[in-house]
């Protein structure tokens, strides 16, 4: 593992590697053990697309790891006033000792890692987000005690999260399936490599696609760079709402997540997020420990 860039270049037993060590590093920060494995190490932190748990997880688990994150918008560096990428990268090579980069085109992140000669994690594409979805996996094990075997619903737009949901779903022996509008399905390649599984549904109809289900999952309806779409998605999207008549078709135990902003009374109702806030507020809590594990793995 040299890099972070998209779950589908992680094997099954590098992604649980991550999981573990979470998992160790989670229990050491409730025990106040220090775990200064980063001492000295510098991550510079690029961001195209704003972010509250990215970045503030990002700076916290280089801090708490005993390093130091720097943070850099686009107006801050010179890829915002047309420099490429691969320059920006291998300057920041000689300086940092890894890049987390959220951004919006997945090329970028992996000219970043063709180019630099540093570890590069992806903090969020237009096409991914493996970093919410490794602390999305070690949450429902939490909750649920393991992976293999399990049911995971996806309610809404075919995005980011749905791609990476579902690579990160099967290859932890998961049973996935997708409910969302027939025009806004996931990438076409993950599709077919999801398909030739068995263990990957994608449908229009959201209650088929709930039923039996031991974890129900949700995403905004307009994400960010989509903002010109929302009215139209608004319409497309109406009824791909997490509610309690969809959570009657689910197991009785199940859980919900939702990788956050939530729009309230859009893609899941407020009686729903309440009732299950527990489980969005550890899933969100996760994204620190998962990430401090990526980062032990990719920088120590």
């Amino acid at each position: 593992m040299k890099h972070l860039l998209k779950l589908s270049d992680l094997s099954t037993e590098e992604i649980f590697g991550i999981l573990n060590l979470a998992d160790q590093l989670k229990y050491e920060r409730k025990n106040n053990i220090r775990h200064h494995h980063l001492e000295g190490k510098k991550l510079g932190m690029i961001f195209q697309k704003s972010s509250t748990r990215t970045r503030v997880s990002f700076e916290v688990g280089m801090y708490e790891l005993g390093g130091y994150a720097l943070f850099l918008s686009d107006r801050d560096l010179q890829i915002g006033r047309g420099e490429p990428i691969k320059d920006t990268v291998r300057v920041l090579s000689r300086y940092l000792d890894g890049i987390m980069i959220r951004t919006f085109a997945q090329q970028d992140v992996e000219d970043l890692a063709a180019y630099g000669s540093i570890p590069i994690i992806n903090g969020l594409t237009d096409y991914c987000h493996p970093c919410q979805v490794l602390a999305d996996l070690m949450t429902i094990r939490e909750y649920k005690g393991s992976l293999k075997g399990l049911k995971l619903c996806f309610v809404g737009d075919g995005n980011n999260m749905a791609n990476s949901l579902i690579v990160g779903g099967l290859k932890t022996g998961m049973e996935v399936s997708i409910a969302c509008p027939d025009h806004y399905r996931p990438d076409a390649d993950i599709l077919a490599r999801g398909f030739a599984t068995g263990r990957l549904t994608v449908t229009s109809d959201i209650k088929a696609a709930a039923k039996d289900a031991d974890v129900l999952y949700t995403d905004v309806w307009a994400s960010m760079g989509q903002e010109a779409e929302k009215a139209e998605r608004e319409k497309v999207f109406r009824g791909y709402c997490i509610d309690a008549d969809l959570m009657s078709v689910a197991k009785p135990d199940a859980m919900v997540l939702h990788c956050l902003p939530a729009h309230r009374g859009e893609e899941i109702t407020d009686e729903v997020f309440e009732a299950h806030a527990n489980d969005i507020f550890d899933e969100a809590e996760n994204r620190l420990h998962a990430q401090k594990a990526v980062l032990v793995k990719l920088l120590k």
